[in-house]
């Protein structure tokens, strides 16, 4: 007679089985050693900070070569030729694109040592890098001072007060120094790092803020283009932080969009327009 196989045999069947596979997986003393000592696998992210500490141990020199060469490699001339139109000079610049200079900077890592190396060398997109690559902890007032005079164009002004300048603890000294000055690129260096910090600092309270306010009401009568751009930036900036500035800045807006002058007119006009623009009510009304 035929034996008639169950589900419940087959199912012991199949444990016996699995239970065979299992022991004759198991390694041996021998084999578990060897597969502690093989070489694992590394992530991105330590294959990079194992090139940053080589990178690192380098001398000075030869780090600021490398960096250089890393820049020239990425150059496109016809982004040179075209830096103009943003009116950005390119005499001494090699062409290479914001986010190729972001990349350098990911793959050198932080070094002060060598953004003032970058920055001393003269060179728009060194000077760039030198933002990305620069440790804010590290930063000193005089180099502040010291960059800020160097300023030549709002691209380099901007990129340093947005990415390096905002983080340092001297910041709100430097907005308040820095706006009294008559340099069109220092004054538009207050006002800059006002914006970048509205935008930042999430630490802070509103009294740094409104003070921040009284300088745009008490600069925007300044005509030149480039202050006057950060003026208006450092208004939006502020009034889209939270409602209570958002109040505050649309007070501010409107008195100077009230002005006989036509540079604080042009700066309430054009920030009331977006302080009172849906994407912004939309926004404050999402933080609330």
């Amino acid at each position: 007679m035929a034996r008639t196989v169950t589900t419940e045999a087959i199912a012991r069947a199949a444990g016996k089985k699995a239970a065979t596979k299992k022991v004759a997986a198991k390694k041996s003393p021998a084999k578990k050693v060897a597969a502690k000592l093989a070489p694992k696998p590394s992530s991105p992210a330590g294959e990079r900070k194992a090139a940053q500490a080589a990178f690192a141990a380098l001398p000075l020199p030869q780090r600021l070569a490398q960096a250089l060469d890393a820049l020239r490699a990425s150059a496109s001339a016809e982004y040179r030729d075209g830096m103009g139109r943003f009116a950005i000079p390119n005499e001494r610049a090699f062409g290479v694109p914001m986010a190729k200079i972001q990349a350098v900077a990911k793959r050198l890592g932080r070094d002060h040592a060598l953004a003032e190396a970058l920055w001393d060398a003269g060179w728009y997109e060194a000077r760039l890098l030198a933002a990305y690559v620069d440790d804010p902890a590290a930063v000193t007032a005089a180099q502040m001072d010291r960059w800020a005079r160097d300023f030549d164009n709002w691209a380099v002004c901007d990129t340093v007060c947005f990415a390096l300048f905002d983080r340092s603890p001297l910041a709100w000294r430097k907005i308040e120094q820095w706006a009294k000055r008559e340099d069109e690129f220092v004054r538009r260096a207050a006002f800059a790092l006002l914006a970048s910090k509205s935008v930042h600092d999430k630490q802070a309270g509103d009294a740094e803020f409104l003070r921040g306010l009284e300088l745009v009401e008490a600069y925007a009568f300044d005509e030149r283009n480039f202050v006057k751009k950060a003026v208006n930036w450092a208004l939006r900036s502020v009034g889209k932080r939270n409602a209570a500035l958002h109040a505050a800045a649309l007070q501010t807006a409107t008195r100077l969009a009230a002005s006989a002058q036509a540079a604080p007119r042009w700066n309430g006009k054009d920030a009331l327009r977006e302080l009172n623009g849906a994407a912004t009510v939309r926004r404050l009304s999402r933080k609330a």
